[in-house]
């Protein structure tokens, strides 16, 4: 072989290589496509939604089944449950406005749902503003959810400007609780897995930033398949106007040091944000912000299990031309990314 054929064979392999440089699972870095708005509110005479927003996704028994936070004309915060076979068939999913269950009228949002094999039982997870959970045989049945019960008596000392955006994944001795605060701080708390959904632990801080918007809401943590990592991406606002995007973070185990994800920490290098993000169809991005959302996951268990090679992720996106100062009122909607090299969403349906 000649130097310069064993060059133009080590260039060509090159890229692939730097994908998945050092200690982590993720290609980075990241890039993803995003199609436009896929699920929007749809009112109705005692539901004046304008908002569909923070989503939780599992695919089980042939659908999609997404739970979401809403807001209405007057501000105020719900739920909806909405199902579909296919991605394709997601705007014309019927909603289920989860205050028509009677266990579920008044203030919860920012659902999260799994299946706890334990218990064989699906959980719930939302803010009613602390961490509180209902539970149900089956989820496709939302006006079977349980009345609403609280991970903790009170908010616990450690909590000191609030707590916000909650989630559980489990491993094979705890169930742990994730929360951010938007004051620049990542918590965590456990509790052993027989004593779930009671007993946690006093959270603690396990991320840190100085200024609030580097580390601000929305975080979720999932198990990567098949690397023995753990992964956390986590809501910043960045860029001259404070646009929404995500940072990501690895750990071997989930009550360890987090370590940012090279290529995928920041505004520049976002894990998704403006930067990394195009429109599917060669357009302009119908959002200038990737906002609160949930990768798709592998399973639909309480390990949060996802493919580092098969990424597509769910998020919540505002029209560019959208003004509107109050926030409960801002018209968002939800549409899907696919990062490069994953297998078409349709595949996933099959």
């Amino acid at each position: 072989m000649t130097l310069r054929t064993f060059l133009t064979a080590a260039l060509a392999v090159l890229p692939s290589a730097l994908a998945y440089a050092g200690d982590s699972p993720l290609p980075t870095p990241l890039s993803w496509t995003s199609t436009g708005p896929l699920i929007a509110p749809v009112p109705d005479a005692t539901h004046p939604i304008v908002s569909v927003k923070d989503p939780t996704i599992v695919r089980f028994d042939g659908k999609w089944h997404v739970y979401a936070t809403t807001a209405n004309t007057s501000g105020q915060w719900s739920m909806v449950y909405l199902s579909f076979a296919t991605f394709a068939e997601a705007g014309e999913a019927k909603p289920y406005y989860l205050d028509q269950n009677p266990n579920l009228t008044g203030y919860h949002c920012a659902p999260q749902i799994f299946f706890f094999r334990p218990q064989n039982k699906w959980y719930l997870i939302y803010q009613s503003q602390p961490p509180t959970f209902s539970t149900a045989d089956d989820l496709g049945k939302p006006e079977t959810w349980t009345k609403p019960e609280a991970f903790f008596a009170q908010t616990p000392k450690s909590v000191v400007d609030g707590w916000i955006d909650y989630w559980i994944i489990c491993d094979d001795t705890h169930a742990y609780l994730f929360f951010s605060d938007d004051h620049g701080r990542f918590y965590r708390s456990r509790t052993k897995l027989e004593n779930f959904p009671q007993g946690f632990e006093e959270p603690v801080i396990v991320i840190q930033e100085p200024r609030a918007y580097d580390l601000f809401e929305a975080s979720c943590v999932y198990r990567l398949k098949d690397s023995g990592k753990y992964l956390a991406i986590i809501e910043c606002l960045g860029g001259k106007e404070g646009r929404r995007y995500f940072k990501a973070f690895l750990a071997d185990k989930l009550d360890g040091e987090w370590t940012p994800v090279a290529g995928a920490s920041t505004w520049e290098a976002p894990f998704a944000g403006s930067a990394n993000v195009k429109a599917a169809d060669g357009g302009t991005l119908w959002s200038a912000d990737i906002s609160h959302g949930e990768i798709l996951r592998e399973g639909y268990d309480e390990t949060m299990t996802v493919d580092p090679k098969n990424l597509h992720f769910l998020y919540q996106g505002l029209n560019r031309n959208v003004v509107e100062p109050n926030y409960g009122l801002l018209p968002y909607r939800l549409a899907l990314l696919t990062a490069e090299g994953a297998q078409p969403v349709e595949k996933l349906e099959k």
